[in-house]
């Protein structure tokens, strides 16, 4: 693993908290404030609401912000302990789920979960094997396939690291009622409809064909 994953931690090097204002004078909340990052309302029409209303708004995104950057520093810490990439760390998350639902993983069934080809996910496997995360082992009832699972030892690592970290977050949710889990869930399934691509050009892959 190299240190380039730290670099966003600034020149110091200390990439554990983030400045509440930077040394250029521009605070962490102006980044999500949507006067500061669309001024001339280019992006947001926002005429009609109430100033009120948009300052409520930039606070919950703020709030987005600081929850993608506790994931971010989270996924890093990960990969560097695990000595992984994210998608390797992805591909055992899926192995070890299907390793508690007692279902066979397979080449195929981690090809689909990652949307990677099938010369990537040998190229994966390949490097998961030679770690000691993985082992192959021909498929109970499928001669054309292989049985992939996770070693004993980086389940373990894996469940009592990163795993009891990330599994925090259903506390947050535990802590809300019923009511207000569906406000939340019924708010970041619209966002993430808002912002999901549809087929921009802007955001094809070079190979990719036009429309």
């Amino acid at each position: 693993m190299t240190d380039d994953d730290g670099i966003a931690g600034g020149a110091a090097g200390d990439t554990t908290t983030s400045p509440s204002v930077t040394q250029d004078g521009v605070s962490d909340s102006a980044i999500y404030d949507v006067d500061h990052s669309d001024p001339m309302a280019t992006l947001v029409d926002r005429s009609g609401m109430a100033a009120e209303d948009v300052r409520q708004i930039t606070e919950l995104m703020e709030a987005l912000g600081a929850l993608r950057e506790a994931e971010q520093r989270l996924s890093e810490a990960s990969r560097r302990y695990m000595q992984l990439n994210d998608t390797d760390m992805r591909a055992l998350h899926y192995l070890i789920v299907c390793a508690h639902q007692s279902r066979i993983a397979t080449p195929g069934g981690i090809s689909q979960h990652l949307r990677m080809s099938s010369a990537s996910i040998t190229k994966l496997l390949d490097r998961l094997e030679r770690g000691g995360h993985i082992v192959r082992a021909p498929h109970p009832t499928d001669r054309r396939a292989l049985a992939i699972s996770i070693t004993p030892e980086t389940h373990r690592a894996a469940m009592e690291t990163v795993g009891r970290q990330q599994s925090r977050r259903f506390y947050a949710a535990a802590r809300l009622t019923a009511d207000e889990r569906a406000v939340v869930t019924r708010f970041l399934r619209d966002m993430t409809a808002e912002i999901r691509l549809t087929d921009e050009e802007w955001a094809r892959d070079d190979d990719s064909p036009a429309a």
